[in-house]
């Protein structure tokens, strides 16, 4: 139930905020933080719950810590997220199919 996780985390709106950042590809802190209501080392623990949550990952260059989003640690919550659009295609396609079998019925009669 790694989608539930997911959604825990991205609860806060700083760390959604942090993802957000992220998707226009990897950056440091200071970058992820210019700009943010919030001071570095605050960005930095929001990372790290990011990081632990399968979210984000890091890549030390130098002295610096540069965080990319994880994909895959997204798949799970984008899968779950899907399975809703899946069971309103089906309910749609039932209603559909059962619509056309009376509409035919009504024609054969």
């Amino acid at each position: 139930m790694a989608y539930g996780t997911a959604l825990n985390v991205l609860a806060d709106p700083t760390r959604r905020e942090v993802l957000e950042r992220l998707r226009g590809g990897p950056r440091p802190v200071h970058a992820i933080a210019a700009g943010m209501p919030v001071s570095r080392p605050a960005v930095s623990q929001h990372l790290k719950v990011l990081k632990d949550a399968g979210l984000v990952e890091e890549r030390s260059e130098g002295v610096r810590r540069i965080y990319s989003l994880r994909r895959e640690g997204l798949a799970e919550l984008r899968d779950w997220l899907d399975s809703f659009w899946d069971d309103a295609l089906l309910a749609f396609k039932i209603e559909a199919e059962r619509t056309l079998r009376q509409t035919k019925g009504r024609i054969d009669e």
